[in-house]
């Protein structure tokens, strides 16, 4: 998955006073857009390509050092540009750690950015001198927001329910969704498979997390089993299509970037 980037290790220190020098990366992101050079792969800008921009510190990934462009008109450097994040993904198939660089640093930059006034006062927000924070002079904290998330493979013995996305991602997926407000995860699983498939699970266990900064979550895997009847009643709103996929018919997404498409892997090889 994306995140497992071993033996690389991603630190991500709090070091407010630290200095781009030439050689460091710089994470130019517009919306879902992140800057990376023409020729293909995953390379980012260094210092040295910029003149005069603002930066923020990030982290560090075996001693490569991040930093965020703060500065939103800045265009690419000659021999980069403005590319779609999930394009760049689906085809990019190199190292794993330049993509794990990319989505937290997609989810430091969607931070930063929705969070310029304090929501209680209204006055501007500053960056803390202690701690990975946005403060305010009437108090206020903001730290970095996550989202828990849960995707859950419903199984029905051979049988696996798989789903697709009314919008966005085309691909084989599973039921996914949010934790809501006052629900523990294992509520959220049996409500979202609910309220998609119409479907009631049973033995809710749990298997692994992701970070998956795109979307500022992070992602709970769940497995389940089917309880009672099995009609899929999909809720057309949020899917196009949910069926019952046996073992050997499992389509997977391409490349091995998420918890999604390991899940599914897992139970088709099982």
């Amino acid at each position: 998955m994306i995140q497992d980037i071993g033996p690389s290790h991603l630190d991500n220190s709090f070091l407010p006073d630290a200095a781009a020098a030439e050689n460091d990366h710089v994470m130019l992101i517009k919306g879902s857009a992140i800057c990376v050079a023409d020729a293909g792969g995953v390379f980012f800008p260094r210092r040295g390509d910029f003149g005069s921009i603002e930066l923020t510190y990030l982290f560090s990934v075996d001693g490569e050092r991040f930093f965020l462009c703060r500065d939103e008109d800045a265009p690419c450097p000659e021999g980069f540009s403005m590319q779609d994040l999930r394009k760049v993904r689906d085809s990019y198939d190199g190292p794993m750690v330049r993509m794990f660089a990319a989505y937290t640093a997609k989810h430091l930059a969607d931070w930063y950015r929705d969070n310029r006034f304090c929501g209680r006062c209204g006055s501007s927000l500053r960056p803390s001198d202690k701690e990975r924070a946005l403060v305010c002079s009437c108090g206020y904290t903001v730290y970095p927001r996550i989202m828990p998330a849960v995707i859950v493979g419903v199984t029905d013995g051979d049988r696996l329910l798989l789903t697709r996305y009314r919008t966005g991602y085309g691909h084989n997926a599973l039921v996914a969704g949010f934790v809501e407000i006052g629900e523990t995860a294992e509520e959220t699983v049996a409500r979202e498979v609910m309220e998609e498939t119409g479907l009631k699970v049973k033995n809710i266990r749990y298997y692994k997390s992701q970070p998956w900064g795109i979307a500022n979550d992070l992602l709970l895997g769940y497995f389940c089993d089917l309880d009672g009847d099995g009609t899929v009643r999909m809720d057309p709103d949020e899917l196009s299509y949910a069926e019952w996929v046996s073992r050997k018919e499992i389509e997977l997404q391409p490349g091995h970037w998420s918890l999604t498409n390991e899940m599914m892997e897992l139970f088709k090889n099982s």
